[in-house]
């Protein structure tokens, strides 16, 4: 039971309130903050967060990116930053710049090593977002993304709990019915936790030859815009399987950074546009 006086600075009532007001106020800057999730691992989440953080900082916005798949980061090589480490400033630690607008931070800039496993319980897990939440200094942002690990464990659990007031989540799929069916249970994670889904994003919804130009559907197609409909959430795009797109995640340049003017990158850039419009309500502190 919580004592009365929280004058005690020993109480530990006292101690989580500090530790909230600290978080709300690191994070009140931050217009937006976004969850991208996914159920099913492999349906190209990281790719999608890279390349949309890319594309709102590409329209002029102030973004951040979050890595919190604590033990299979990705950013840090989709970005060229492997061997980037955390530094001390004056306001906490200071993210890891990409141009005049990418803020980036990934438990890949704490280890000593890329190759180092992280070994990590609950506990240890939930430590480690809240000290990539809190002690960095973000400053002002349009945009926070967050991206998260596939399923429903530790880690989006701590996202959601220790965020105030997210905008809500991106699920992402693709076309096939078994990646649809493991998606389903991010939305009813969010459904749980009251979390607002913003949209659903299809990934690899088709493969154009670079050869004949003939387009070939490996994964079936539409799977996500038919989950999106039944659920009646917004559909914010298609996004196609592009050999370019998987090479720029292992070169480490994002696809939107080389290709923005492709189809593909203008579907990026819609996606990051329906994004805008359906946030425009939220503004950071609340």
């Amino acid at each position: 039971m919580a004592c009365k006086d929280c004058s005690k600075t020993d109480c530990p009532s006292h101690n989580a309130g500090e530790e909230k007001q600290k978080m709300a106020q690191r994070l009140c800057s931050i217009k937006h903050r976004i969850a991208v999730m996914s159920g099913k691992g492999g349906v190209g989440k990281s790719t999608v967060s890279v390349n949309l953080a890319a594309a709102l900082a590409g329209e002029g916005f102030k973004v951040g990116l979050l890595d919190v798949d604590l033990h299979g980061p990705s950013i840090p090589t989709m970005l060229h930053l492997q061997e980037a480490r955390i530094s001390m400033g004056e306001n906490g630690i200071e993210p890891v710049m990409i141009g005049d607008n990418l803020k980036v931070i990934s438990i890949a800039f704490f280890l000593e090593t890329p190759e180092q496993a992280v070994v990590w319980r609950g506990p240890m897990k939930l430590a480690a977002i809240k000290q990539m939440l809190q002690d960095v200094d973000w400053g002002e942002l349009d945009y926070l993304i967050i991206d998260c690990p596939p399923g429903t464990g530790d880690e989006p659990l701590a996202v959601v709990q220790l965020i105030p007031s997210l905008d809500g989540g991106i699920i992402v799929t693709t076309p096939q019915d078994v990646a649809s069916s493991d998606v389903r249970r991010s939305i009813n994670f969010c459904e749980i936790l009251k979390l607002p889904v913003i949209g659903v994003i299809e990934n690899m919804n088709g493969f154009q030859c670079p050869d004949c130009g003939s387009i070939h559907y490996i994964f079936k197609r539409g799977g996500g815009q038919i989950l999106a409909e039944s659920l009646n959430l917004p559909f914010l795009g298609s996004l196609p399987l592009l050999q370019s797109v998987a090479e720029s995640g292992d070169y480490g340049v994002p696809y939107m950074t080389k290709f923005k003017d492709s189809p593909a990158g203008e579907i990026f850039t819609q996606i990051a546009l329906k994004l805008k419009n359906l946030t425009s309500k939220n503004n950071g502190c609340k």
